[in-house]
């Protein structure tokens, strides 16, 4: 019992010290950084939301998140702990919904809630800009992930669509396609 009680509270102290806060175009060094690192390559692996088996390539780079960033629709929140930035999320205003992409916690420091935090801070922001409902894209094959997804409110919404080829977003190592995932926000 007590030590359930003391990672409890370990855990409690480490949300605590983490801000989610809109990112500058300053943090598109970082924010690469981190994207590719969840994404690809063999360090990924170290965490549950690698790409690595489906996927060669990068997930993005700077010209890429400049972009994204330069419009204004666009937002991306940043989740910082000590100066550093340990996760982010791509998100897109589209009339009443917001788009939610690129969803990234460091490898090392998955599975301990920074995600859902990350989700969370998402929602509050698509509200805040008088969205109804939030959308993303999924992997079909990424079944762990989806289920993680529909645990936290989205569901599939019966519609697909091709992996964009000509892009940076990585080469597939097999046929894939996304599902488009939704929720309704109230």
């Amino acid at each position: 019992m007590v030590t359930a009680i003391y990672h409890l509270t370990c855990l409690i102290s480490y949300y605590m010290s983490i801000e989610i806060i809109p990112a500058t175009p300053a943090d598109i060094p970082a924010l690469v950084k981190l994207v590719n690192s969840a994404y690809r390559g063999e360090g990924s692996k170290a965490g549950w939301t690698t790409e690595a088996d489906l996927l060669d390539g990068i997930r993005t780079d700077e010209e890429d998140l400049a972009g994204l960033l330069g419009k204004e629709e666009n937002t991306i929140l940043k989740a910082t702990e000590n100066d550093g930035i340990i996760g982010c999320v791509y998100l897109q205003k589209k009339d009443t919904a917001m788009y939610l992409g690129m969803l990234t916690v460091n490898p090392q420091l998955q599975a301990k809630g920074i995600g859902r935090q990350l989700m969370t801070a998402a929602e509050g922001y698509a509200r805040r800009q008088q969205c109804t409902s939030m959308e993303m894209t999924v992997i079909t094959v990424r079944h762990e992930l989806i289920a993680w997804y529909n645990k936290h409110g989205y569901h599939a919404t019966g519609a697909t669509k091709p992996f964009p080829t000509g892009v940076k977003i990585g080469v597939p190592k097999q046929p894939i396609e996304f599902m488009v995932m939704s929720k309704r926000l109230v």
